[in-house]
């Protein structure tokens, strides 16, 4: 039997449970480096093929499989998807709550 006292439940955000300051845009990040790494996967690139669509060098591609996205903004994680054939639609809308959130739905 788990003592409750031996875990404590995630908020659903790693990156706000670590105490990161801009977790939501952390998340956003992550999710956003996730469907890259997915779309060269299946696509089979190699991680040169990859840079070559998206414009960047392949050390920048190798840092993204590595989940290491920290010096990419989400702009321009955004214009990465777009040059894998991705389009990109945002909808901004009134919250019922005190502070907006940001979501990401992918299809």
């Amino acid at each position: 039997m788990i003592n409750n006292s031996d875990y404590e439940l995630s908020s659903g955000n790693i990156f706000e449970d670590l105490g990161f300051e801009n977790s939501e845009q952390e998340l956003l990040k992550a999710k956003l480096a996730l469907l890259i790494n997915n779309t060269i996967n299946e696509r089979t690139l190699t991680q040169s093929e990859a840079a070559n669509m998206m414009g960047i060098t392949q050390p920048d591609v190798s840092n993204l499989k590595n989940q290491h996205f920290e010096r990419f903004t989400a702009d321009r994680l955004f214009k990465f998807l777009t040059k894998l054939n991705y389009d990109i639609d945002i909808s901004v809308t009134p919250t019922q709550n005190q502070l907006g959130h940001i979501r990401l739905g992918i299809h």
